[in-house]
């Protein structure tokens, strides 16, 4: 398949970028956090986003939703990435969606995936515990308890779990830290007795959570998939995240280095302007090169998501450690060919760099997902 989108993927990443850049540039961000804002996103502009049909883009049609692919989710994520929107498309749209639309009952996604489609229903995936991404080292305990189950733990790096109506928590049932087999999801009503939700704003002023559960009490129906079995719907969950912040990370990286570049033709020293330098040059050269190959590998991921899902974790591996690079790369070049103004909190630039790094962190570093492709490549 060609590494191009089709004309009706430019349509829609043309009505994305028209939305995004007009209602939610950088300063957005920036207002929110020194506001303190207590939600960290606008609400308005969710109902915005739903109201042109992003929030249901995963959402099969018979619930209401778009029913496009993960190119497409992609799209949207790249157009965030520009602007460094707060929005909850990945928690929500992205990574609830699937799960539901993936491993849920025809119970749980009639009564779940036409509200994500209409934006009313915000949720959250509960997955890390400790400071780095290891999903199969979940020991959020969970024990049997009558017709149900009670869950004992707690989860870290929530994104959105504080907003969030509903939460899809992976727990223990079986086997122990670091097994695959004995993993099982819950779909849990935040408002349920013992559980406690702590907003943690993150170093790039977006949001995430902590959440303890202390004999939470759910009941089988809220089994999402099939008990112990959970580790291979989480697998494909995760991958669908990971190819779409691979995609955030595209745009992010595309638009720093815009800036840079513009900056370039623009600042003099020596009574000239800093563009000509062929130092200068040649390493914004490079970082172009960097940001298209990286912009293949991603695409190539996201359609073979769509196109063969089951053996897509090799390219969602080589895009999500790709992108990740390559970000750093484009916001270490881009702060410091700004010079000392690229330091300063009233310049935008840094507000990319932190982005970067919490991307970089999210489902995998690239040294995570260097070590995932090494394992799958038999080494």
């Amino acid at each position: 398949m060609p590494l191009v989108l089709t004309e009706e993927q430019s349509m829609l990443r043309d009505s994305a970028r028209g939305l995004i850049s007009d209602k939610a540039p950088v300063s957005h961000l920036r207002s929110l956090r020194d506001s303190k804002d207590e939600t960290g996103f606008s609400r308005d502009l969710w109902k915005a986003f739903a109201e042109l049909g992003f929030s249901g883009l995963l959402v099969p049609e018979n619930f209401g939703g778009s029913g496009l692919g993960y190119v497409e989710a992609g799209v949207v994520m790249e157009e965030i990435g520009r602007t460094l929107m707060p929005s909850p498309f990945l928690s929500t749209a992205v990574l609830a969606a699937s799960a539901l639309a993936r491993g849920g009952s025809d119970a749980q996604k009639s009564a779940h995936l036409p509200d994500i489609a209409d934006g009313s229903l915000l949720a959250a995936l509960a997955i890390d515990e400790g400071a780095k991404h290891r999903p199969l080292q979940t020991n959020l305990q969970v024990a049997r308890s009558g017709n149900g189950f009670k869950l004992n733990g707690a989860k870290a790096l929530v994104v959105d779990g504080h907003t969030a109506d509903l939460l899809i928590v992976a727990g223990r049932t079986g086997g122990a830290a670091g097994e695959r087999n004995g993993l099982t999801l819950f779909l849990v009503d935040p408002k349920a007795k013992g559980v406690a939700i702590e907003r943690t704003v993150m170093v790039d002023a977006h949001n995430a959570a902590r959440i303890e559960f202390a004999n939470v009490e759910v009941d089988a129906d809220h089994v999402l998939g099939e008990v112990d079995q959970g580790g291979t719907l989480l697998g494909g969950v995760l991958n669908i995240g990971r190819g779409a912040v691979a995609s955030e990370l595209v745009g992010l990286s595309e638009e720093v280095f815009g800036r840079t570049v513009s900056y370039l033709k623009e600042r003099k020293q020596f009574g000239k302007l800093i563009g000509e330098f062929q130092a200068l040059q040649h390493r914004a050269a490079q970082l172009y090169i960097d940001i298209e190959i990286t912009r293949a590998a991603v695409l190539k991921a996201l359609q073979t998501l769509d196109g063969d899902f089951d053996h897509a974790g090799a390219a969602v591996s080589v895009a999500k450690a790709r992108a990740g690079t390559t970000a750093t790369l484009a916001v270490q070049e881009g702060v410091q060919m700004h010079g000392g103004m690229g330091m300063t909190d009233q310049f935008d630039i840094g507000f990319f760099m932190k982005r970067a790094r919490v991307c970089q962190e999210l489902f995998g570093d690239s040294n995570y997902h260097a070590d995932q492709l090494a394992r799958m490549k038999g080494y």
